[in-house]
C-alpha cells in the first residue's frame, strides 16, 4: 500500500453520517469539556448562597453509666477516641480500668447538622431530627460566628423545624423556589455540614420527584444524586437561579456515605409549614376524618371505578367531618376542593394543605356513580386517640356457630363465646373467619382467623349462610371479582379484593 492510499478511519456522526477525523476533534472538544466541567453557573450560586447556609450545633446530656459506646457517624473524627476512651474505662474485660469506677457519670454530647437563613433577622430551617433531642442549641454562620438558637417550632410528620437567632448585624438569607417546575436532570446544589467537616457544596442532577420513602404520610421526596451524607440533614437544595427548592433529610446507604441516592422535602412541602411555625409556632392541617387505602384494579373493577383512581374510604370517623357529610366507607374520592386525588397517598397530602374549617367539594364514586358532597374540614389533633364509646348488645341472633365455607375462608357466626375467644369488640358485626387456605387468594391477601367480613360488594352481612348466597349470586352474574369490607378485632377495617375464578 502506497502513502496515497492511506485512508484515515472515519468516526460516524448522527445517524451515522461519516464525518473526518478534524470535524470529530471539533465535535469532541465542542461536547466534552462542558460535560466534564458541568454548568459554570454552579460556581456563581455557591459563591451567592454559602453566606446563608450554617452548621446546627446540638448538644444534650446522655446518660453512659451503662457503659455503651455514643453511637457516632461513620468518620467522625471523635469515633476513635470516644472508643479508645471506653475501653480504657471498662478494660479489656469490660470492667473499670485501674483508677477508674466501672460506670461513667452522664456526658454531654454534641452533634452537628445543617440548615439554612430564610429572613435576615434570624430565621433558620432545620430538620426536626437535628434538634429534637437538643438541650442546647447554637448556629454556626460560614464565618465562624456561633449565636445561640431558640426553636420557633417544629413539624414531626414533615422532619421540618424553625429556629431563631439574634444577630447584632443582618443576616445573609436565601429565598425558596417552586420545586413543581423542577425537571428531571436538572442540576441543583447541595450545600451542608457532611461528617462535621464545615460548609460543602456538591452537586448532581434532579433524579426523581414526587418519591415516597415510607418516612411519613406526606412523603414526596426529591431524589438527586447530589452527594448527601450524615450532617447534610436540614441543609437547602438549590436550583441555578440559587432558589431553595428542597431541603436535605434522607439518604440510602448501607455505611452512611452518599451511595447517589438522596432526598430531600420539596419547597412546595416546606413554605406552608414554615409559614404556619412562623405564625402559629405549630402547624395546624386539615382533617377529614376517614381512613383509606389504595384502589387497586381488581377493587376498581368491582366497584366500577374506570380508570383505577382515587382513595378508597375504609372508614369513617363517627367524631369527623366526613361522617354527616354523607361520605361512607365503599366510597371513592377521586377529586378534593378541585383537585384530582389519583392515587391514595395524594389525599392526606391534599387535605393536609386545606385550611381549616374551609367548606369543600368532595367528589366521590359510589356503585359507579359520581356524586358530590359538601365537607367542612376540621383539624388534625397530632397522637389523637379517641375513644369510641360502644353499646353492649346481643352478638348474633344466632346462638350456635354456623360453620360455611367460602373464597378459601372457613366461615362462622359471630357468637359470644367467639368473641371472647378472638377478644372481638361489640361493636365488630358480619361473619368471622375462622380458618383459611393456604393456597388460595384470600392467604396471599393476609386474611387470618380473627377477622371479620362485615360487607361483600358494599352490602351488610350478618351470618355465613348470607355471605355464601351472596358469593355464589356473583359467581352466576359472571363477577371477577369480590370486594369484602374486614375489619380487625380491633375495629380497623380495610377493603379486600378476591378473585372468583
Amino acid at each position: 500500500m502506497g502513502a496515497n492510499d492511506f485512508c484515515p478511519p472515519r468516526r460516524l456522526g448522527h445517524k451515522g453520517v461519516a464525518l473526518s477525523a478534524a470535524a470529530a476533534l471539533v465535535l469532541l472538544a465542542f461536547i466534552t469539556p462542558a460535560t466534564a466541567r458541568g454548568p459554570e453557573a454552579i460556581a456563581d450560586v455557591a459563591e451567592q448562597v454559602i453566606d446563608a447556609v450554617v452548621n446546627v450545633s446540638t448538644k444534650q446530656s446522655v446518660d453512659l453509666r451503662g457503659g455503651a459506646v455514643p453511637q457516632l457517624p461513620p468518620g467522625s473524627p471523635f469515633e476513635e477516641f470516644f472508643e479508645e476512651f471506653f475501653k480504657n474505662r471498662r478494660g479489656q474485660n469490660g470492667q473499670g480500668g485501674p483508677g477508674q469506677s466501672p460506670s461513667p457519670s452522664p456526658r454531654r454530647v454534641n452533634s452537628l447538622g445543617s440548615g439554612f437563613i430564610i429572613d435576615s433577622n434570624g430565621l433558620v430551617v432545620t430538620n426536626n431530627h437535628v434538634i429534637s433531642e437538643a438541650d442546647e442549641i447554637n448556629v454556626i454562620l460560614n464565618d465562624g460566628t456561633t449565636l445561640k438558637a431558640e426553636v420557633v417550632g417544629r413539624d414531626q410528620k414533615t422532619d421540618l423545624a424553625l429556629l431563631k437567632v439574634n444577630s447584632s448585624k443582618p443576616l445573609k438569607a436565601v429565598k425558596f423556589g417552586d420545586s413543581d417546575k423542577l425537571r428531571l436532570g436538572e442540576w441543583v446544589i447541595a450545600i451542608g455540614n457532611p461528617f462535621s467537616l464545615g460548609g460543602t457544596v456538591t452537586a448532581g442532577i434532579v433524579s426523581a420527584r414526587n418519591r415516597d420513602i415510607q418516612s411519613g404520610p406526606y412523603d414526596n421526596y426529591i431524589q438527586t444524586d447530589a452527594s448527601i451524607n450524615r450532617g447534610n440533614s436540614g441543609g437547602p437544595l438549590f436550583n441555578l437561579n440559587g432558589e431553595v427548592i428542597g431541603v436535605n433529610t434522607a439518604i440510602i446507604s448501607p455505611s452512611g456515605g452518599s451511595i447517589g441516592i438522596g432526598f430531600a422535602v420539596p419547597s412546595k412541602t416546606v413554605v406552608p409549614v414554615v409559614a404556619q411555625l412562623r405564625e402559629f409556632k405549630e402547624v395546624r392541617r386539615g382533617w377529614l376524618g376517614v381512613r383509606i387505602q389504595q384502589v387497586s384494579d381488581e377493587i376498581a373493577e368491582s366497584l366500577s371505578v374506570k380508570p383505577a383512581r382515587g382513595a378508597l374510604v375504609a372508614g369513617v370517623d363517627d367524631k369527623g367531618p366526613a361522617k354527616p357529610a354523607g361520605i361512607e366507607p365503599g366510597d371513592v374520592i377521586v377529586k378534593f376542593d378541585g383537585k384530582d386525588v389519583k392515587e391514595m397517598r395524594d389525599l392526606p397530602k391534599i387535605v393536609a394543605d386545606t385550611p381549616v374549617g374551609k367548606e369543600v367539594e368532595v367528589v366521590i364514586v359510589r356503585k359507579g356513580k359520581e356524586e358530590k358532597r359538601l365537607v367542612k374540614l376540621g383539624r388534625l389533633e397530632d397522637e389523637k386517640k379517641v375513644a369510641a364509646a360502644t353499646d353492649k348488645k346481643d352478638a348474633s341472633p344466632e346462638s350456635k356457630p354456623v360453620v360455611k365455607k367460602a373464597l378459601g375462608l372457613d366461615l362462622a357466626n359471630l357468637t359470644d363465646e367467639l368473641r371472647k375467644k378472638h377478644n372481638i369488640k361489640d361493636k365488630v358485626k358480619g361473619v368471622l373467619i375462622t380458618g383459611v387456605d393456604a393456597n388460595s387468594p384470600a392467604s396471599e391477601k393476609r386474611l387470618a382467623p380473627g377477622m371479620v367480613i362485615a360487607e361483600v360488594q358494599q352490602q351488610p352481612v350478618s351470618n355465613a349462610n348470607e355471605l355464601q348466597q351472596r358469593i355464589e349470586k356473583l359467581k352466576k352474574d359472571g363477577k371477577k371479582a369480590v370486594v369484602l369490607l374486614v375489619v380487625t378485632p380491633d375495629g380497623d377495617p380495610s377493603f379486600v379484593a378476591l378473585s372468583l375464578q
